[in-house]
Parts: structure tokens; sequence; C-alpha cells
């Protein structure tokens, strides 16, 4: 076997132990059939396979105690899922999910850093929920989640929100087949007021100037909310011509802003 340069506190890499595939399908068998034991098995088996990942992030910029415990919620994910009837290795199964957690963890943190007790707290929440749901056949509550953790509802909403992905502002939000709305559309600009109130002096203007069915379309698209589709119904015409007719009114309002 390998000597996989990777060192993860607390554990000896090179002593971990592989699984044999005849092993492994035996291990299946009985997890399958309701022993926690075997998948704690499968788990500590694969662990060579977690560390054969991290030795490609292991570049230094990245805590490999981390990325070895977000490899594991991997390993663990595809040990749940894994089914024998896919005629698939476990390694092969589990590889695209392993990466991807650490791929996701390794997005999450290079934004925004996450306190390590924080994600610790999180991870600790997501093992309860998912050994809850399938003890007892439905997600819990917050409030369940928070009595049996002993913390507060408070705490593990921050600690799951501090696991989301972040956004990009130019991330599209709304597209109904007209113009994309970009998350960049919504966000207010605070040191531009003043000349947020000249430009909605203008637009206003310039809505009254341009056609009623012109003005009726924009108000119940951008106003009202309405898709084209919608439109298309109110005024008994195609989508194409709710498209031209909201195009044409934009133009128009734009030349006449200028």
């Amino acid at each position: 076997m390998a000597n996989y340069k990777v060192e993860i506190s607390g554990i000896n890499t090179n002593n971990l132990k592989v699984l044999k595939s005849e092993e492994t399908v035996e291990l299946f068998k009985k997890y399958q059939a309701g022993d926690e034991k075997a998948k704690e098995e499968l788990v500590n088996g694969n662990l060579k396979l977690v560390l054969s990942i991290l030795k490609k992030f292991n570049t230094g910029k990245y805590n490999l105690d981390d990325l070895f415990q977000v490899g594991v919620i991997g390993l663990i994910k595809a040990i749940d899922n894994f089914d024998l009837s896919y005629n698939l290795q476990l390694s092969t199964y589990a590889c695209p999910l392993i990466i991807g957690e650490i791929k996701r963890y390794i997005r999450d943190n290079t934004t925004i850093r996450v306190s390590r007790s924080i994600k610790e707290r999180a991870y600790e929440i997501i093992k309860f929920k998912d050994e809850f749901e399938k003890t007892n056949g439905y997600i819990p509550s917050n409030e369940e989640i928070a009595k049996a953790l002993n913390i507060s509802e408070y705490e593990i909403d921050y600690a799951i929100d501090a696991l989301k992905e972040p956004m990009s502002i130019f991330e599209p939000i709304y597209n109904d087949g007209g113009d994309t709305i970009y998350l960049f559309d919504q966000i207010a600009d605070k040191k531009c007021i003043d000349s947020e109130l000249d430009s909605l002096i203008a637009l206003k203007k310039a809505l009254n100037q341009i056609k009623i069915r012109e003005r009726e379309i924009l108000t119940s698209r951008y106003i009202l909310g309405k898709t084209q589709t919608e439109l298309a119904r109110d005024y008994n015409i195609s989508q194409a011509q709710v498209s031209r007719i909201e195009k044409n009114a934009i133009d128009n309002i734009r030349k006449l802003i200028r």
C-alpha cells in the first residue's frame, strides 16, 4: 500500500485498514440489514480513499484536518446511498462525492472564513438530522434538534447558514424567456441615492410619454411581477408579441431618459 504523505491529527494514516472487495460486499449486506457496526467498519476501511484524494489538495493553503473531516462526510454519504446492484466498486462511486464535498468546503471557506467551532457544530447538527430521520422517518424540527443537542434554535440556524455557499452578485435570479435579471440588479447602492432620485423622476416622465400598452406591459412585468406568459393570456396575444412590446418600451424609455 502506498505511503500517503498526508498528516491528520490523532491518526496514523499509514496503519489504516483497507478492505478487500469481498469484505466490502459482506459488510454492505450486513449494513443494509441494519448492522450499524458494519457501517463503521466500511467507513474506517475506506479512509485511505479519502486520504488519496486529499493529496490533490495538499498545497499548504488548506487545513488538512478540516478537509479530511469533510471528505469523510462525502464517504459516509456514498456509503449511505450505495447499492450493490450498481455493479460498481465503492471507490468508483464514492470519489465524486468526496471530491464534491471537499470542493464545496473550499469554495465556502475561500470567500468567508467560518470558525472551526461553528463548522463542527454544523456537522454535528447535520449528522444528528440524518440519524434522526433514519430512525424516526421524518426530519426533526429545530426545537427537537435544540433539545437533543442542548443548544438554542438560533445556534442551529447560525451554524447551518455558515455552511451555505456564497452567491455571486452575477447569479441569475429570474428569467422567463425575456431579459435575465441578476442579483446585482437588486442590490441598492446607498451612495447614489440622489442620482437614483433623479433617475426615478426621469423614468416617471418617460413612462408618461410612451404608448399606453407599453406602459401597462412594463408596469405589469416589473411592478406587479407578472410573467410574459401571463400577460400573453391577459391581452390575448402571443408571448413573442409581449416580448417585442416590452423590448420596444424599454428602448423608447432609454431614448427619452438620455
